[in-house]
């Protein structure tokens, strides 16, 4: 059973979440800025909440997080409540937990909570970027692009079809929201690597460096702006791709944590002109064709090739691939995933890809 509610999760009456037993699975942008609460309150004040899903660090603890969970906690519950802000990129941990969580109560069957998920806007927009897996890809992964253009809402809505899932999914609507009316979707920080406005931006294709030898700056205070490592060098007469609208300040800088934690890495600032359409995960792809070329040191790690899934994308990180034919493959699958993005649209506005 599905469904699309529009007005806000504490106007919803269901038996589940007034006389059950809830469980909160949120990050701490669950915050109900009109009553000034975390969604967990709402539930602890009705005298239901039974069990609240986190993140295991504090929210601004440096490097990624997830939320951890298994059957047994899941089991007994009438209501798992998800409240977390997606970053619109397919490889967020947090949204991949979610994922996770779908396959747990599909698999608990007739004896699965309901689901309901407090939708938000998505901070990237309705831009779609690159291309849905193909080949060998990551765990509890959905066929949708590197940059996907839907909200959380929406993603689960795709997911819950493509999975069979037969237990209650109830979407509550982003608009019914008042959080979503006084704040921006990035005032509060998604996790602690996605601090600000222009790092959902970047992060579609920046995410990508995590499993390569060059850090997209974690550990500094403008991660997936700067990118560099120890090995690079910077200077006016580096062939740098720089696509339009955009321009690469050579810098340096000293990560406080992560892969060169301590150590001084020089690369480049990544910075968009005013009003330019940024396709990620493009310059992402002719960045490290570039790196890989420039430098012996530069490589990718392991699980890159899971996280990318696309030979043809790989192919053209390794020099098999020209850049027209790698450009035509991305409109491609571009143009069918936004065929298939339609189908689980909640909202007005329609994904749509940069020409």
């Amino acid at each position: 059973m599905f469904s699309f509610r529009t007005t806000a999760i504490d106007e919803q009456l269901d038996k589940s979440l007034t006389a059950g037993r809830v469980g909160c699975f949120c990050t701490q942008n669950c915050w109900d800025t009109a009553k000034g609460r975390y969604l967990w309150d709402l539930f602890a004040e009705r005298g239901v909440l039974e069990t609240v899903f986190s993140p295991r660090d504090t929210e601004l603890t440096p490097l990624t997080n997830h939320i951890e969970f298994d059957k047994e906690s899941l089991a007994g519950l009438t209501a798992v409540v998800v409240e977390i802000q997606d970053t619109g990129s397919r490889w967020f941990n947090y949204t991949r937990d979610v994922f996770t969580l779908m396959n747990m109560l599909r698999d608990m069957e007739c004896e699965a909570p309901s689901l309901y998920i407090v939708d938000h806007i998505n901070p990237a927009g309705r831009i779609v970027e690159g291309t849905m897996p193909s080949g060998e890809c990551e765990d509890f992964l959905p066929k949708i692009a590197h940059r996907h253009g839907l909200t959380l809402g929406e993603l689960a809505n795709l997911y819950y079809n493509e999975i069979g899932a037969k237990f209650a999914l109830h979407i509550i609507s982003a608009l019914a929201t008042e959080s979503n009316k006084q704040l921006m979707p990035w005032t509060i920080a998604p996790c602690s690597d996605i601090p600000g406005l222009f790092t959902c931006d970047m992060y579609s294709g920046g995410g990508l460096w995590n499993s390569t030898n060059v850090t997209p700056g974690i550990g500094t205070a403008r991660p997936y702006e700067y990118i560099g490592a120890p090995f690079v060098k910077t200077s006016r007469n580096e062939p740098v791709p720089v696509p339009e609208g955009v321009m690469m300040r050579p810098c340096s800088f000293t990560p406080a944590t992560g892969l060169y934690e301590g150590k001084k890495c020089y690369g480049y600032q990544i910075m968009l002109e005013p009003g330019s359409e940024y396709h990620s995960l493009i310059h992402t792809l002719e960045l490290m064709r570039y790196f890989r070329a420039r430098y012996p040191e530069f490589s990718l790690g392991e699980g890159f090739e899971r996280k990318l899934a696309d030979p043809v994308l790989l192919g053209y990180i390794l020099g098999r691939t020209d850049y027209s034919e790698m450009r035509e493959h991305i409109k491609l699958e571009e143009q069918k995933w936004v065929r298939k993005a339609k189908k689980f649209i909640l909202y007005e506005d329609q994904p749509y890809r940069v020409k």
